[in-house]
């Protein structure tokens, strides 16, 4: 079938994307669902920091590619072997696709599933195929996904199922903005009611973050960032305290704020100045967990010493170590209940032809979560 979608030919174009136009919106032929996947017709895709690190080349991947990561839509049709979805069915599409039989995803942990990764690195679906070309080439798959299009062929385990009562708009932010911060607050840290937490980067990922540590009975929350309409926006979702990262003494102020530090420090900017800040404000016997994704030529200068007298933590998390198809469900309960206004996370709606202004908002840090509606 013919379908628009954006694509990515080349990385590194220059700002204002409105100008550069490095997504651009094409025809190409996508074909049906092989083995073990379905055809999707997305609702709506979120624009996301991950898909801004590929155009600009931070995160290199193989070109061309169609962009897009973060969705929610309808099936339309299924392959062979899947028997647990139908036509109709909504789904929430996951970034990572689990095999569910390699170490890690025996482990229970399928965000580190590793034919997952070699098929994101390489541009494929979890079958190694691709399935979508532009006048009979190639076209690569952005992490399994693709969804800044019309319609995506996904692998079967690139999906989880929904209530089809929850609009799509709001469903797609559960793929990952809200499964990597929420994720990373109550899975990766296990956060306790009562502790001191703090988040730095106050992106889609880090608002959902902190939505997480007020879900969690978190007694400090504390937000730090450089944008103050994003500061004020924490405020207004619960955090206790808000700091300017740009501020001079920003870090000491914190420390004296909490009495030496906080139990949890939270990275969610992608830049090494705010893991070292994260680092900083982390109590001795604390944890620092990282979710940003840097350029993957940084590097953070960890003092030995005081890791090991302090006994302090310092722990990755990727997709807020999830298993979608649990915890997915449950984030969309406490949605619905309240709990984890997740909506509030969304600045506004574009169309498919407006994708490259939404990516510079993005890029300029003017927006949280945009979403591009089909």
């Amino acid at each position: 079938m013919k379908i628009k979608a954006a694509v990515l030919n080349t990385i590194g174009a220059k700002t204002p994307y409105a100008e550069s136009r490095p997504l651009v919106i094409e025809e190409l032929e996508l074909a049906g669902p092989g083995h073990g996947e379905v055809l999707v017709r997305i609702g709506a895709a979120g624009l996301c920091h991950s898909d801004l690190s590929v155009i600009n080349g931070d995160r290199p991947r193989p070109m061309p590619m169609a962009l897009g990561h973060e969705a929610a839509g309808v099936v339309e049709d299924v392959g062979a072997g899947v028997d647990d979805l139908t036509e109709g069915d909504h789904v929430v599409v996951v970034f990572v696709p689990s095999c569910g039989h390699c170490a890690p995803c025996a482990e229970g942990r399928p965000a580190l599933c590793e034919p997952g990764a070699a098929a994101n690195g390489a541009g494929t679906l979890l079958s190694g195929e691709r399935r979508l070309t532009r006048g009979g080439k190639p076209i690569n798959h952005h992490l399994g996904c693709s969804v800044f299009a019309e319609y995506a062929t996904v692998s079967r385990r690139s999906c989880v199922k929904i209530d089809p009562e929850l609009p799509l708009n709001e469903a797609a932010l559960f793929g990952c903005a809200v499964l990597t911060g929420v994720g990373a607050v109550v899975n990766t840290a296990q956060v306790r009611a009562g502790a001191s937490v703090a988040v730095i980067g106050l992106g889609g990922v880090g608002l959902a973050s902190l939505l997480g540590a007020v879900a969690s009975g978190a007694r400090h929350i504390i937000a730090v960032d450089l944008s103050a309409a994003k500061l004020h926006l924490a405020k207004s979702l619960g955090a206790t305290h808000v700091f300017n990262a740009g501020e001079v003494g920003c870090h000491e102020n914190i420390r004296e704020l909490t009495s030496g530090g906080v139990e949890y420090a939270f990275e969610m900017a992608g830049s090494v100045r705010a893991l070292d800040l994260a680092y900083r404000i982390t109590r001795r016997g604390g944890t620092t967990v990282t979710a940003g994704l840097p350029p993957p030529t940084a590097t953070f200068a960890l003092p030995p010493v005081n890791l090991v007298a302090e006994e302090r933590t310092l722990k990755g998390s990727y997709i807020g170590t999830c298993v979608p198809s649990r915890d997915i469900p449950r984030y969309i309960d406490l949605y619905r209940q309240g709990r984890l206004p997740v909506n509030r996370l969304m600045s506004g709606t574009l169309e498919l032809d407006d994708i490259n202004a939404g990516f510079d908002l993005l890029h300029e840090g003017k927006a949280v979560r945009q979403v591009i509606a089909f």
